[in-house]
């Protein structure tokens, strides 16, 4: 399969292409989305900074867990490329139902009063994209994994390449979602992101022609059983909107589904660890130890980077000083933006320092991750250190951060996502791709608890107001600081006695 594969994209495989645009629309439509979500769930809803972050930690929980279904349901039925092509429908959905925006809560005598059907829709409709991405996000970047031998040089390039089509997407999406959310209404900020995601659809299906043969189901005949009169393959579907409608009425309810990560991630945990000493080699099993390390490290990178859609955002908002031009939402663009620029860089760095025998090992890159996510958060409390007599910030320091956090990503996240298909276990490669997002998952259900301890008390807006909350800011971006550069010390000193067990 992957001999069909021919150097016709940058001198990667052609099917690269298709997967670069499938996946910076499908990132437009779930950045636009970002961008706005946790001011729309304290402007529009009028929740509190800690409920809101729960549920956005909920939800970007579910965002990163879900793939770990989806991915043993590619591995042992439907193929990765009908799993994306089914996650692309269910996102359509999920974001074009979120531009139905209904009616704001009030405040009324003091107490919030908010409209439960508009609240329940909203959660079916990020039930919708949460199940959506869960079939598509481990699969596509498993699909790139698929486009080259385990020995080729060019699959971390092929993977930041990769990367950078999901910043593209983010940049625009951040801007142009952000901007339209904020200035002319809700429901044409998240409108836009599901445009979006329909043209994500429609170049993945027209493009599949390009990825050839990788990514078939394993076993055709399996979806072609019938059970109870209908085909096997349907079946899948009916139960994956079943899931959608019982994942609604968990967050209609609970609105806090941290819960879902143990019944989710233990008893999967649980069944590797039995199978990697019951199934495979001493070689096989110490790899993908390694990988479950490097994996566990990377939700500390990942809590922290995640303060930026929450916590950094109202910090923004509130004790930035953004001007009139732009909304808060915004300047979570910088992100994608320095991705974009830097990316080409950090591929043709690893290639130059692997031709060289010079490239750190995955650990290493991991803790420089960390350890730029640490210096990133000392950026701002340094610049609260000089913030006006109205108590906000310059911008200056908030890019300064977005810079530090950016290059912190680079080395660890498409480092991350090839290492995964390189050293996982082909048998079970799905799985172990729907880990690694795991991890994610718990890192942004952690986000999510971190942007509800800086929770702000009080009516916003004041000069007075702004002093409290700069302070609050302030002091735990420090303790995060700090958090990060004893994370990665300790990676540090780790590095060398996993480094052994990487090499293929």
């Amino acid at each position: 399969m992957i001999e069909e594969q021919k150097a016709e994209f940058f001198g990667h495989p052609k099917g690269l292409y298709t997967l670069f645009l499938t996946e910076m629309w499908e990132r437009f439509s779930y950045y636009g989305m970002r961008a706005l979500l946790i001011l729309y769930l304290t402007k529009h809803f009028l929740f509190d900074d800690a409920k809101a972050g729960v549920i956005y930690g909920s939800y970007v929980a579910l965002i990163y867990g879900l793939p770990l279904l989806g991915g043993i349901i590619a591995d042992r039925y439907l193929g990765m490329k009908k799993a994306v092509a089914f996650g692309a429908v269910l996102l359509v959905l999920g974001h074009l139902s979120m531009a139905i925006e209904g009616p704001a809560a009030e405040l009324v005598d003091g107490a919030v009063v908010r409209t439960d059907s508009q609240l329940s829709f909203f959660f079916l409709s990020i039930s919708l994209i949460a199940v959506g991405v869960g079939f598509l996000k481990a699969n596509i970047s498993n699909l790139v994994g698929a486009l080259y031998s385990r020995e080729d040089s060019r699959r971390d390039s092929g993977f930041t390449i990769f990367y950078m089509g999901i910043n593209l997407g983010a940049f625009v999406a951040t801007l142009f979602c952000a901007y339209l959310g904020e200035t002319y209404g809700w429901r044409y900020g998240f409108g836009v992101a599901g445009i979006g995601m329909i043209f994500g659809l429609l170049t993945f299906i027209r493009g599949s022609k390009n990825i050839g043969s990788v990514g078939l189901p394993p076993d055709p005949i399996l979806l072609e059983t019938i059970y109870f009169g209908i085909k096997a393959e349907r079946l899948i579907y009916f139960f994956s909107f079943l899931f959608v409608l019982i994942i609604w009425g968990l967050f209609s309810v609970l609105e806090d589904l941290g819960i879902l990560l143990s019944l989710i991630g233990l008893p999967v945990l649980v069944w590797l660890l039995m199978y990697l000493f019951k199934k495979c080699n001493r070689k096989e099993r110490n790899q993908t130890i390694v990988v479950l390390v490097l994996m566990a490290f990377s939700v500390f990178f990942w809590a922290l980077f995640e303060q930026a859609a929450s916590s950094i955002t109202l910090f923004t908002d509130r004790n930035v000083n953004i001007g009139t031009t732009f909304s808060a939402g915004m300047f979570q663009a910088f992100n994608p933006l320095f991705i974009v620029v830097f990316a080409p860089m950090f591929a043709y760095l690893w290639i130059f320092l692997g031709k060289r025998n010079l490239e750190p090992d995955p650990g290493i890159k991991f803790a420089i991750a960390i350890l730029l996510v640490g210096i990133g958060f000392m950026a701002l409390v340094v610049g609260a250190q000089f913030a006006g007599d109205d108590f906000r910030v310059s911008i200056f320091f908030l890019i300064i951060m977005y810079l530090f956090h950016t290059f912190g990503e680079l080395c660890l996240s498409p480092v991350g996502l090839s290492m995964v298909s390189k050293l996982s276990i082909s048998r079970i490669a799905g799985l172990m791709m729907g880990m690694w997002f795991l991890s994610s998952s718990l890192a942004g259900y952690v986000s999510g608890l971190i942007a509800g301890i800086m929770s702000v008390p009080g009516e916003l807006g004041s000069v007075n107001q702004r002093e409290i909350s700069l302070e609050i800011y302030t002091q735990n971006f420090e303790s995060l600081a700090f958090f990060a550069f004893a994370v990665a010390t300790v990676l540090f000193l780790l590095s060398p006695f996993m480094k052994k067990y990487i090499k293929i």
